[in-house]
């Protein structure tokens, strides 16, 4: 089943669909920001790379970037939106070329959405280590070759780092409002923590100050069937002429697992077959047809290497690394807090986000959504979360 084609890595020249691009060098020097040129491609910074907490190092990165509505003069309204695991920088629009799929947020962006870009000017990264046009393992190193095995080992702190970098560019000093869910979360928080300064507002859903051991436990397994693959080839695949498309694709079933909640799949399959299978006769299970669908689906349009890279992030995630513990960096924030909970999710349980709000300052906005779609109704509980969102952008600080 592994697959002799590579449809999961966006890499120049590939067509853009609405990616606009932005190449660093290191981050900007004082007084240096950039501006976004007409062609939506600019080069600030140190010159002198990224050195990341691993110790490994990058000397350009290149961050793909959607946006949509009108900046302000002062560039006092803009937005960033950060997205999970898997997403990239399509949170709004249709599929279409460059874009496998539509976006993964379109009904919190638009004029008169929650995040209205009559209003707003709204900014969606792909993030460090991804596979739709960031920098990431499949991206063409100084020898032609993809980075691949080579590719560092970085932290969430590390990919805020590019965003921060990425905002410089922009000419972008405080962002109105800094978004996400999940993975988006944790670098939302990492804003938060580790620039107080440049961020305005932050909601942060669907996610915790640290990985917890069972979140380590679950991503790690995810990684050792990805490697475990017999077409990984250590990560240096990708001239091999096969992907580990099956590793991926179980790493995937496990993760929609763990994104579900105990209570809505068995309402949806219980034990039902699949279709005109027996399972009695080696036929499936509806649930497993299911895992494999979503399984299959992101092999084709997701980078393996990827995949652990940003697993690895996560399960390294701690806003108190370095810092005093998680207490002390949480006193720090400044931010106009807002922490959103799902009650059903089982990979970031609820007592992780009122853990948060404990350790917030006293101004914390802490809403809970009580969804059946455990740790996914941070993307599909539109309604609650659109009015989560206007209120966190119009109250008063």
């Amino acid at each position: 089943m592994s697959s002799t084609s590579d449809h999961s890595v966006w890499r120049a020249p590939d067509f853009p669909g609405y990616r606009q691009f932005v190449q660093l060098d290191g981050e900007a020097s004082e007084g240096d920001s950039g501006r976004l040129s007409v062609e939506g491609i600019v080069a600030r910074g140190s010159g002198s790379g990224f050195t990341f907490e691993g110790g490994g190092d990058l000397e350009t990165v290149s961050v793909a970037f959607e946006t949509w509505g009108t900046l302000d003069a002062d560039r006092s309204n803009a937005i960033l939106v950060l997205h999970a695991l898997t997403g990239d920088s399509h949170a709004t629009g249709p599929a279409g070329p460059g874009h496998l799929t539509p976006g993964w947020w379109s009904d919190m962006i638009g004029p008169g959405a929650a995040l209205d870009t009559g209003r707003y000017f709204v900014v969606c990264p792909n993030v460090l280590g991804g596979c739709q046009g960031t920098t990431g393992p499949g991206t063409l190193a100084g020898d032609g070759r993809p980075y691949g095995s080579r590719f560092p080992l970085i932290t969430i702190r590390d990919q805020v780092r590019i965003e921060a970098a990425l905002a410089d560019a922009l000419g972008i000093a405080r962002w109105a409002a800094v978004v996400g869910g999940s993975m988006g979360g944790m670098r939302a928080l990492e804003w938060a923590v580790g620039y107080p300064e440049r961020a305005e507002r932050v909601v942060v859903l669907a996610t915790g100050a640290y990985a917890t051991a069972d979140q380590i436990a679950l991503a790690s397994l995810q990684i050792r069937t990805i490697r475990n693959d017999p077409y990984f080839a250590g990560g240096d695949y990708y001239t091999a002429g096969r992907r580990p498309v099956d590793g991926l694709s179980v790493a995937r079933g496990i993760g929609q697992y763990s994104y579900r909640n105990h209570a809505e799949l068995e309402q949806r399959f219980g034990r039902q077959a699949q279709a005109a299978e027996e399972p009695l006769q080696g036929g499936r299970f509806a649930i497993e047809s299911y895992l494999e669908h979503h399984g299959a689906k992101l092999a084709q349009r997701f980078d393996a290497n990827s995949y652990i890279v940003l697993s690895e992030a996560l399960n390294l995630h701690d806003v108190g690394r370095g810092r005093g513990g998680v207490a002390a960096a949480l006193r720090g924030v400044t931010a106009q807090m807002t922490v959103v909970g799902i009650a059903s999710d089982r990979l970031y349980p609820l007592q992780l986000q009122e853990e948060l709000v404990g350790l917030l300052p006293a101004s914390t906005h802490f809403e809970v959504i009580d969804s059946a779609f455990g740790h996914d109704g941070f993307l599909l509980e539109s309604i609650p979360i659109a009015q989560i969102l206007r209120y966190a952008l119009d109250s008063s600080s």
